[in-house]
């Protein structure tokens, strides 16, 4: 039996049966392919070469080829098809029988082009224009070696055309994509937090987490490169989108995750920007808000929207030079990228071998081709993957082993999302120079695998997380590892929604970085994610001094938690989020909410004034005026009534805590920034911290 795995080269690893009643006997053998082009000095693809023509080293070691097969590229055009069929737009129509997919040995000697529409990045005006492109494309540009995939990403991503040479299929197809489908999220797709929002930092992961930002795409682009992997051919992803914008280091997680899918899958990325040439008007056109303030006779607000313009084509330039690709930016003839694929990718060899190496260690191997010296006078030009990463077994590992390969994944460069993770990072001010810092993690219950047999199916989850400063001096640390034991009512619950895992550190004001890695230990993915985040010092300026904003959905008593980090009653009695109940305050690291849920919010004021007597004596009480409201769009839509705070926290001095409990039934789905307005009266002080939140649908309240 043979599986195919996604590698940076497709690995076939094949194992012996075994017979029954007798001795099992398994043999692995790692079995790589290697894509390489050989350019003579004239331009052209050289032909005819065996397998003996060729010199292959791994890691400095040589290796035998086993075969040698020259996939060739014809470049005929196929004849135009005529004007009434390129014009006619089908109504949608219900999902049909699902096409068949492209087998393996069908791909020999052709050319895979995937074209991807990223709708949810395109006004509909793009959107017209991407299509129009695509079908002139394939009606004026299509060669006989083509074969050509439609992929569109809506509400979701789905494969509407598998490979085909069908010209006139994958015409209808296109003209059956729905214009205007999900360009409402084509201004949502900023994962920033608000620049006046300090209340920390969230990434998202595969599934409802990323609804609203940028990691959606580049999860979508990932799935759809790990999903080309059992093709050994060269691949070209045509992404047509108006930009992808990236805030900082928020989506570098994911962006770098989404290039080594695609390096190990042998696909490169050919990104089309559908805008085309733009001029932007000064503060923007009419599709967005105006400048605010003096912004427009400052420069200010042009300056922002030219950053913004620029960062959402780096990601695009990004995504092709690091796969081998090329970006088409700023052109009006959007045709012009998907051509230059068939100029990239011409007649090619696959060389296969068995690798010398048998080690499972999942390490980097990096890989030499040569011409043999008798070919010398070709003055050949090789092009190919210089490496591939090797394939490790979980189940196999020794304990020491898998320890070692969570330390690998937290010292390596190269960020790991099999395990999709989401992490938000907070501050709370406990003393002058001493803050606690909670961290929570959250997990999708579909990513974990519980094992067992009967009533009672079990895994476990490991943890390592390391704070450091910005020399890089460790700080504080955290391992560990949370068993889950479960009936098969609680897996069931647990694997249609999400774990969440909360742990602290005990820090002073400064900037540090954060390191953290998550392995399930069913199959043994492991999830990684690195930011760098701020404590402030609290205790000096004239400014009102407030804690991180925290946004939540659910409050649990700490004898329910499923993953909790082994805290001690000291660590536990810090905890601000733990109130006198023994209940914790879950914060949605993802803040994603659904209608009819309720939101609670939280936060903490520091050193507020107290009134004085007569007599200048200053009082018991305080005077704090507080008030939680809603906006979107930059409009105002609801404002809870003022409360007025009079009493610092019982345990803590100089700490007032606020409070908010608000049902979300009247708002409707969509985007929205939530503002908390703090006044102190006394002081004569105010404060507005911030937080962006999305609201979803709820399936269940709309089936009533």
């Amino acid at each position: 039996m043979k599986q195919v795995l996604s590698l940076s080269l497709t690995l076939l690893l094949a194992a012996a049966p075994a017979v029954p009643q007798q001795a099992s006997f398994h043999a692995t053998t790692t079995l790589v392919n290697v894509n390489v082009n050989v350019v003579g000095r004239d331009g052209k693809p050289v032909a005819n070469l065996t397998r003996e023509d060729f010199i292959l080293l791994e890691d400095g070691k040589p290796q035998q080829i086993l075969s040698c097969d020259f996939q060739h590229l014809a470049g005929e055009k196929l004849p135009p098809i005529e004007a009434p069929a390129l014009k006619s737009r089908p109504a949608p129509t219900p999902a049909s029988t699902p096409k068949p997919k492209l087998e393996v040995t069908q791909a020999r000697d052709h050319r895979l082009i995937i074209l991807f529409f990223d709708f949810s990045s395109m006004e509909p005006a793009e959107q017209f224009r991407a299509e129009d492109a695509a079908i002139r494309f394939l009606n004026t540009q299509m060669t006989t070696s083509d074969l050509v995939s439609i992929e569109v990403l809506a509400s979701s991503l789905d494969t509407v055309q598998p490979f085909t040479a069908d010209r006139e299929a994958l015409i209808t197809s296109i003209h059956k994509l729905r214009i205007g489908d999900s360009s409402e999220l084509a201004s949502m797709g900023d994962t920033g937090a608000d620049s006046q929002d300090q209340s920390g930092m969230f990434t998202a992961d595969e599934t409802e987490f990323n609804i609203f930002n940028t990691d959606r795409k580049l999860s979508a682009l990932q799935d759809a490169a790990r999903s080309l992997a059992e093709y050994p051919q060269k691949k070209a992803l045509v992404y047509i989108s108006s930009g992808v914008e990236k805030t900082g280091l928020d989506n570098q997680s994911q962006l770098e995750a989404t290039i080594n899918t695609a390096v190990r899958a042998n696909v490169a990325f050919y990104p089309i920007d559908a805008r085309g040439l733009m001029a932007s008007a000064p503060g923007g056109d009419a599709s967005q808000t105006g400048a605010v303030g003096n912004k427009l006779y400052s420069g200010a607000g042009q300056k922002s929207l030219q950053d913004s313009f620029q960062n959402q084509q780096e990601t695009l330039f990004t995504l092709a030079s690091d796969t081998g690709g090329k970006a088409l930016l700023d052109s009006n003839d959007l045709t012009l990228g998907i051509r230059q694929v068939q100029q990239d990718i011409d007649s090619y060899y696959t060389l296969s071998y068995s690798s010398t190496n048998k080690a499972e260690d999942g390490r980097y191997r990096r890989i030499e081709v040569r011409l043999a010296p008798r070919l010398a006078s070709l003055h050949a030009r090789l092009d190919y993957r210089k490496g591939y990463y090797a394939s490790t077994t979980f189940a196999r590992m020794n304990s020491a082993d898998k320890e070692a390969l969570l330390q690998q994944a937290m010292e390596s460069k190269n960020p790991v999302t099999d395990l999709p993770i989401a992490v938000e990072v907070d501050y709370f001010r406990l003393a002058k120079a001493k803050y606690f810092v909670p961290v929570s993690v959250k997990i999708p219950g579909s990513a974990l695998v519980f094992r067992g047999k009967g009533a009672r199916q079990a895994t476990a989850l490991d943890f390592i997380a390391q704070v450091s400063d910005t020399a890089g001096k460790p700080m504080s640390a955290v391992r560990d590892e949370i068993p889950l034991k479960l009936d098969t009512a609680t897996v069931g619950e647990v694997t249609r929604s999400n774990i969440q895992y909360d742990t602290g550190f005990t820090l002073g004001p400064g900037k540090y970085r954060i390191e953290f890695v998550a392995r399930e230990n069913g199959e043994g993915k492991i999830g990684t994610f690195t930011a760098p985040f701020t404590v402030p010092d609290l205790t000096s300026g004239g400014a009102l001094r407030v804690s991180s904003l925290i946004l939540s959905n659910q409050r649990q008593a700490l004898k329910q938690q499923i993953a909790a980090a082994k805290n001690g009653k000291k660590a536990l009695a810090e905890d601000p989020l733990i109130d006198s109940q023994g209940r914790k305050l879950v914060p949605n690291v993802t803040r994603v909410f659904r209608n009819g849920q309720t939101m609670f919010a939280y936060l903490e004021l520091y050193d507020p004034v107290h009134p004085q007597t007569a007599n200048g004596d200053p009082l018991p009480m305080v005077s704090v005026a507080a008030s939680l409201a809603f906006y979107r769009n930059g409009e105002k839509v609801s404002e809870t009534p003022a409360s007025h705070l009079s009493r610092d926290e019982a345990q803590r001095d100089a700490v007032v805590p606020v409070r908010f409990e608000v049902p979300l039934k009247d708002l409707p789905a969509g985007r929205y920034v939530c503002q908390v307005n703090l006044i102190d009266e006394a002081g004569r002080k105010f404060a507005f911290p911030r937080g962006e939140f999305a609201i979803v649908g709820n399936p269940m309240l709309a089936a009533k």
